[in-house]
């Protein structure tokens, strides 16, 4: 699942494009520096990820306090869930850090509270650059005219698969295949395996986002919800009927081994994830993993967008300058590329993108799926997501997963994830 179909790094770059869609934007870079007395302007940079994210980061920062002497930062993480929790009470008491990881989930709900930054004056003033940005990534983080965030890196919805597995059944998965072709291939693997054709889909609400732009529509619109229980019911219906069939994995097990991947353990033999998470089977597996494209209805459209982490300064901090000169360096400068890997995503720019290129097999995996889809033409714009979106996005993974464990029957987990939806997203 890994080779190029003869497309290198060189003829992405050319087919990224290298200019920010309109922006007319120049490349800049300094920001103010200094405070009124002239000295050290000092801001705060909190993000959330595992130990080695904090080292990473934090020699990304040394680099930057050498370049800006000016400008120190102070920095702070958590695990994801403390991270936001810690982050909401900041941001109440009117304390934000300067600087935050970020993602799409949670822009409209922080720009509805005033609590992020515009940064698009910044790149007016020259203290940010936006040009060069991969394909699809120019405009991510727009919200009704204000820049609320800039991506540091990419990744896309993938079908991660025990190669061998799919080898041994036969079944060989291509751009252009349809749900009907994955879900045959599924059987096969069971039948002839004696495992799970896939962990189970059915409360991954971004999979879902992917069915349902295929047909036209989307899992969130601007302000709320883009299906109805019409829609939800047949799938969670299906869904559950095949984790009782085995062609989906038995969900205690599943619950038995968390957060172990099933895949890794062996329980199935493939299951829908972000590409970049990839990693992580080979270093708790033992086998080969791949990255499969994205199965459709029509065998044309997948619906796949990038998706990505960003950075997003607040709305109170002092130093917006300063902010804006950090963001640009740490999504420019091409040595962060080469400290920081993979470890958030593919690299949103094409500096960076060319500074960095894995040597490891799963890195280089990805970097080549992302290759294939920006050239197969299968890339489209991302729905920005309504606030609450985190909040539904969570009710649907656990409702989804009471449902394959016998907890609820379709119909009655279809109409509890809309009661929460439709509360998460009115109180936001």
């Amino acid at each position: 699942m890994s080779r190029n179909d003869g497309m290198d790094r060189r003829q992405l770059l050319k087919l990224a494009g290298l200019s920010a869609a309109g922006l007319g934007l120049t490349a800049a870079g300094c920001g103010s520096g200094g405070s009124g007395s002239g000295g050290p302007v000092t801001i705060r940079h909190s993000w959330w990820g595992a130990d080695d994210r904090a080292k990473k980061v934090q020699s990304c920062v040394a680099l930057f306090e050498k370049k800006h002497p000016k400008i120190k930062v102070k920095t702070d993480f958590q695990q994801y869930p403390d991270f936001w929790k810690k982050f909401n009470t900041q941001a109440a008491g009117g304390n934000p850090p300067d600087v935050i990881q970020n993602a799409v989930t949670f822009l409209r709900k922080y720009e509805a509270k005033n609590v992020l930054l515009d940064l698009k004056p910044q790149a007016e003033k020259g203290n940010l650059d936006l040009t060069g940005f991969r394909s699809g990534l120019e405009k991510f983080a727009e919200i009704d005219g204000k820049l609320l965030g800039v991506p540091v890196g990419s990744n896309s919805m993938a079908l991660v698969i025990d190669e061998q597995v799919y080898e041994n059944a036969g079944v060989t998965p291509e751009i252009g295949w349809t749900w009907d072709d994955w879900y045959a291939g599924l059987q096969k693997i069971k039948s002839s395996q004696g495992i799970a054709g896939d962990s189970g889909p059915h409360g991954v609400m971004y999979l879902y986002d992917l069915i349902l732009r295929q047909n036209g529509k989307a899992f969130f619109t601007d302000d709320g919800m883009g299906f109805g229980e019409a829609e939800l019911l047949p799938y969670w219906t299906e869904a559950l009927a095949r984790v009782e069939s085995g062609v989906y994995a038995d969900q205690k097990k599943i619950e038995q081994i968390k957060p172990a991947l099933p895949v890794a353990r062996g329980i199935s033999g493939g299951e829908f994830n972000w590409d970049n998470f990839s990693v992580r089977y080979s270093a708790e597996g033992k086998g080969k993993y791949g990255l499969a494209p994205i199965p459709s209805t029509d065998g044309k459209r997948t619906g796949q967008y990038l998706g990505s982490l960003m950075l997003s300064g607040t709305a109170r901090t002092k130093h917006p300058a300063e902010v804006a000169t950090f963001i640009s360096f740490m999504t420019h400068d091409p040595e962060v590329a080469r400290i920081m890997g993979y470890d958030r995503g593919v690299p949103a720019t094409t500096s960076q993108f060319e500074a960095y290129e894995p040597t490891d097999a799963p890195n280089r995996a990805v970097a080549d799926f992302e290759t294939k889809i920006a050239y197969a033409d299968l890339l489209e714009p991302i729905t920005p997501h309504p606030a609450g979106a985190d909040v539904v996005e969570a009710a649907f993974l656990r409702i989804g997963a009471d449902l394959s464990l016998g907890k609820a029957s379709p119909k009655d987990a279809v109409k509890q994830f809309f009661s929460e939806a439709k509360t998460a997203l009115a109180s936001n």
